[in-house]
């Protein structure tokens, strides 16, 4: 198998939504390139990011169908299928392997904080249900409870199509642990932009990103230098870019990259759905102002 299974930088890409709320599909296609001439190696559609929690399900397979059908396999394109049903989320994971996707991400059950026997049998009727490949993505700070580094290694050694981590849990510790005990053959990608240089230290080959809607080209430049062992430009690479992706964090993702997107790219993408809202003035001065200081805007 290819590790980094997916490429190197997974864009985790924003959902753009029309004024009147309502998903704006040609907007989805103008980002999708945009992004792939910008450092992108794969998408990752309706992720987090792309505000899966408040699209319908006929929203979610129409946009998965109209993004598959234009990239038209010129990158690999992941779709978030997680929910914090099993039953649910298989029905999700069929119905997108149904829309001509090459991966699925799926994120731990949130809310039900269900123990690790749980997770391991959620994740493996997932398995059982779909051929194509899986991401199991880590994200305790919105599911509410941890996958353990030997629950997913477990499912790894059971399951051919597991081939993916997207660790998000922020420990440095259980990204190492996560690569001690992982079968070889599958990568471990961060799920933080701003621990990209210390996960890829202990292990991981590649990021899922929120930064790279706006900037894959310092991400792909900081893990090119740090693959070609030029540690210290890595390192002047890291300092440069961590400020960059904490201002795309100053409030809940993905509230500040949609108006970070927006600016950068003068692709319309939209206001979040409720209960996400429009960035606050403060918080978008201070974005403008990084933006401009990369000369990202003018």
């Amino acid at each position: 198998m290819m590790k980094p299974y997916f490429g190197r930088l997974l864009t985790a890409m924003v959902t753009p939504f029309c004024e009147d709320g309502s998903v704006n599909y040609e907007a989805g296609c103008k980002l999708a390139d945009w992004l792939l001439a910008n450092g992108t190696d794969a998408l990752v559609i309706e992720g987090s990011t792309g505000e899966a929690a408040t699209m319908d399900m006929d929203e979610k397979i129409k946009f998965m169908e109209t993004i598959v059908k234009h990239i038209d396999g010129r990158a690999p394109i992941v779709a978030g299928a997680g929910t914090n049903c099993t039953a649910s989320t298989v029905d999700l994971a069929k119905k997108m392997e149904a829309c001509g996707v090459d991966g699925l991400l799926v994120v731990g059950p949130y809310y039900n904080k269900p123990t690790q026997e749980g997770y391991y049998e959620h994740f493996a009727a997932v398995a059982k249900a779909v051929k194509i490949p899986i991401i199991v993505y880590n994200v305790p700070g919105r599911t509410g409870s941890n996958i353990a580094p030997a629950t997913i290694a477990r499912l790894a050694n059971d399951f051919d199509n597991i081939v993916a981590v997207k660790e998000a849990a922020g420990s440095v510790a259980q990204a190492a642990e996560l690569y001690r005990v992982l079968p070889e053959r599958v990568s471990l990608y961060s799920g933080d932009d701003g621990l990209i240089l210390p996960f890829m230290a202990v292990g991981a080959c590649g990021l899922i990103s929120v930064l790279a809607n706006c900037n894959g080209r310092i991400l792909q430049d900081l893990m090119q230098a740090y693959s070609e062992g030029r540690v210290h430009d890595a390192a002047e690479l890291n300092k440069k870019m961590v400020p960059l992706a904490k201002c795309v964090f100053v409030e809940s993702n993905p509230i500040p990259i949609k108006a970070a997107v927006t600016k950068v790219t003068g692709i319309d993408v939209g206001d979040p759905r409720l209960p996400l809202t429009r960035i606050s003035a403060e918080d978008e001065a201070e974005l403008d102002e990084v933006l401009k200081a990369y000369g990202m805007v003018k």
